[in-house]
């Protein structure tokens, strides 16, 4: 009986030691995606078309400041304070556009990414699960240090459960 238990105190340390840990580059596995690929040149689209209509009303503000600056000496006073009024108006409607135009920018590329992001981690906890790893660490989460002759890189194996080469 004490041969028994002596055995078991002695095989569980080294069932400690036999745990399999494994590390990912995640960063290198989201940009060799076609969705990241993609959704950059959809963000990149929707920040042109945001862009151009800004400076459309750039434009439209500059012409109008300008016809003012011109003539505004010859205006009446009613004419001339609905101009400024007016132009007032529009600069914060475009100060309105551009902060608003950011702000779905943002979500836009949100969105985009959590969704890649969780395709990503659902290949990583499935390698995991197969490979039979206590944890799989992502390198590019900021880890001070991963002992790389103990620990597995799967990146490639995420990337093949991704159908990525």
């Amino acid at each position: 009986m004490k041969k028994l238990i002596l055995a078991a105190l002695i095989a569980l340390p080294m069932s400690v030691f036999a745990q399999k840990f494994a590390h990912v580059n995640s960063a290198t596995i989201i940009q060799a995606m076609p969705e990241y690929t993609t959704a950059q040149t959809e963000l990149q689209t929707l920040g042109k078309q945001y862009e151009e209509e800004l400076q459309r009303m750039q434009d439209e503000l500059k012409t109008k400041l300008d016809d003012y600056q011109k003539n505004g000496s010859t205006l009446p006073d009613a004419t001339k304070q609905r101009r400024e009024q007016e132009l007032t108006d529009l600069n914060q409607r475009l100060e309105q556009y551009y902060q608003t135009s950011q702000q779905e920018i943002a979500k836009a590329q949100q969105t985009k990414m959590q969704e890649i992001s969780e395709k990503v981690g659902k290949a990583i906890n499935e390698v995991g699960a197969a490979g039979g790893y206590v944890y799989v660490m992502d390198v590019t989460a900021g880890i001070p240090f991963i002992n790389e002759t103990i620990s597995t890189d799967v990146t490639n194996q995420v990337k093949a459960k991704l159908g990525i080469k």
